[in-house]
This record gives C-alpha cells, structure tokens and sequence, in this order.
C-alpha cells in the first residue's frame, strides 16, 4: 500500500495526517496539528514543518512516502516556490519549499506535491467527503476568508473569486467573518467574534443579520458560479456550521433566479483539505 500523508499549512498552524487510500480516510492515531506562526523566520518555519512530518512518518519507509501539501497562495504549485510577499509568510518568499523539505526529509522532491488550499478542500470532499457521487461540483468555503474552487470531473482548481465586485466592495468583505463583527457591531455598537458569537445572541438580531448573509451569498452564487452549471454547491469553513440559520432565506433567493442547485455542507470539515491534498498527490503518480 502506498504510504501517503496529507498535510495542511495555514497561517498559524500545520495539521497531518496518514490517509488510507482505499479507504479514503483519514488514519486518526497519526493525527498531527501544530501552531507555527507565519511571521516567524524562514528557518523557524521550515524547522516546524519538518518536525512535524517527521513526527507523523516515523514508522514509515521513506522511499515509498508519498507527501500532498495543501498550500495558501499566491504560490507556484509545481515547482513548489512561495510566491508570497506581503502578510503571512514573508520570509518564505521566493523560497523552493519543495526542495527544501525533500533536502531536510532525505526523500526526493518527486515525492511532495503541492496543491492550493481551497482547491484541495473539494478534492477532499470528491474523495471521501459529501459529493464522491458527482462530476461538476462547486466548492465554498466560508470563513477567515472566502475560498472559492471547482471540480470538473477530473481535478478542482482554484477559482479565486474573493475580489470579485459585490455591493460595491468585493465579495470577501460581505460573505467572510469580518462581515459578521462589522455588521453586528454596526447594529449594535457591541463586539462578536464570529458566527459562534452571535448564535448566543437574541433572536432578532440573529435573523436579521443571517437574512442579509443569505442575500449576499445568494448574489454571489447568481452573479459568478451560475455560469459553471455545477450539478452541487459544497460549502465549508466555519459559517457553513452556520448554514441552517440562513438556508432557507439562501434558497429562496436561488428559486426566484430560477435556479436549482442542491447544497451540500462539508462532511470533514479541517480535514478536507488533509484529504484533499493526499488524493491530489496520488493523482500526480
């Protein structure tokens, strides 16, 4: 059996596991998630990052390890070089990760295999998650920040539609978390963290502001995924945990559209990406 570990890289975090391909599942023993800060130094970065996937393939042969890496960009996915120059990440510019994990892992940089963050959550999902039944899939994910991806039968890629217009701002700005704390406390004058935050507000408020959620999102999906004709809609992320306060309202506003498009909530969650990144990896051999 091919020995395959997906990893996860955020902006403060690096989360792994050993994925079972024929069960196309996630092996939990082997479960690995670790806090590296994105603004640290190069080396403190890199040294956190092998640390970690040495932890997690310690009893494997590495000349039959197989690596995916679920990455942030902007960044060069086939040579493995970060292409990221402001916020997070900083000192990695320019770097070839690929060749120094390989150089650090003594493995060879065949081995490792880069995919984009939001694009490895649907081919998690398409792997083991909630759409393994379906070829034209649309992917959100909700959050942090808005991730947007498509899988076409074959592979997802990422469509990047985070700063596309809507209401006279971009579309990050009304359907991430940053809208949820604007809002409320324009509402309010009082602060929340998220969508957690306001589901132990009253009522009232809840619906009022999960009613503009569902019209903003509904905007969205009409003026940029309904030209995909994807047979499903997944969402992931945070907000989708979220999902049944605004549900109905969302729908309605697809109906009026004329469209139908069934909605599928992550099945795994964090883990998508995990899986995501380790099917793509297999794809690449």
């Amino acid at each position: 059996m091919q020995n395959i570990l997906g990893i996860d890289i955020g902006g403060s975090h690096i989360t792994m596991a050993q994925v079972h391909p024929g069960k196309r599942e996630i092996m939990s023993s082997t479960y690995i998630r670790e806090h590296v800060d994105s603004f640290e130094p190069r080396e403190v970065i890199l040294l956190a990052w092998v640390s970690a996937i040495e932890k997690a393939t310690h009893d494997l042969v590495k000349d039959n390890l197989l690596i995916g890496i679920a990455m942030p960009g902007p960044f060069d996915y086939e040579k493995g070089i970060s292409l990221m120059q402001q916020g997070k990440f900083m000192d990695i510019y320019q770097v070839n990760i690929k060749e120094e994990l390989a150089k650090r892992l003594s493995i060879s940089s065949a081995q490792i295999h880069f995919v984009n963050d939001a694009a490895a959550f649907l081919e998690g999902e398409v792997f083991g998650g909630c759409v393994k039944d379906y070829k034209k899939i649309f992917g959100v994910t909700l959050g942090t920040g808005l991730g947007t991806t498509f899988y076409n039968g074959i592979a997802a890629t990422d469509e990047d539609l985070w700063d596309s217009p809507l209401k006279g701002s971009i579309s990050e700005d009304y359907l991430a978390t940053r809208w949820f704390i604007r809002r409320y406390a324009e509402l309010t004058g009082k602060q929340i963290s998220g969508t957690k935050d306001l589901l132990e507000k009253p009522k009232e408020i809840q619906s009022a502001m999960f009613d503009e959620y569902a019209d903003s999102f509904a905007e969205f999906i009409i003026t940029y995924v309904k030209s995909y004709a994807p047979e499903v809609l997944v969402i992931g992320g945070n907000i989708a945990k979220a999902y049944p306060y605004f549900k109905e309202r969302f729908n309605q506003n697809l109906i009026k559209n004329n469209i139908s498009l069934p909605v599928k909530i992550s099945a795994i969650f964090e883990d998508a990406a995990i899986l995501g990144a380790a099917s793509y990896a297999l794809k690449k051999i």
